[in-house]
């Protein structure tokens, strides 16, 4: 017992020096894109309601964002690899997986790629594929920091 007691100080000595460490550190800012154009596109078949839905809140998000400064000029290729719709216990739980490639507008290399899976739930079927698009949307606006425009 006394072997426990004469170790734990040490211990809680290194955890503080360790954690002291984590605060300090500075998060580096994620790069910020000036977004021109998005086009949604698809390989398999996606409901063209969450297409459309995507491309039109995206490319509004896009028209509505206005940048000060001067970043980088880029056209995003949106691609949605899959939806699965229905899921889970009361089949509300709606799944879509999405890639998205940052293109140079100045020599169309590929500056920045990016990928994320979401999900989102609804009781009415009518409205799930608005709701999905809506989410995918939300989360492109929040990956490259756009303003949120009317669809």
């Amino acid at each position: 017992m006394s072997w426990v007691k004469s170790c734990f100080l040490p211990v809680a000595l290194v955890c503080i020096a360790l954690a002291s460490c984590s605060i300090f550190a500075k998060e580096q800012p994620a790069p910020v894109y000036d977004v021109r154009s998005a086009v949604v596109v698809s390989a398999q078949k996606i409901p063209p309601g969450i297409l459309a839905g995507v491309g039109d809140r995206v490319n509004a998000a896009i028209n509505a964002t206005v940048r000060t400064d001067v970043y980088p000029r880029v056209v995003l290729t949106i691609r949605i690899l899959f939806v699965e719709k229905g899921q889970g216990f009361d089949k509300s739980r709606n799944v879509a997986k999405v890639s998205i490639d940052a293109a140079s507008v100045d020599d169309g290399s590929v500056i920045a790629v990016s990928a994320f899976e979401v999900t989102s739930f609804s009781n009415s079927p009518t409205a799930a594929d608005e709701i999905l698009a809506e989410d995918i949307a939300a989360r492109i606006r929040s990956a490259f920091s756009l303003s949120a425009g009317r669809a």
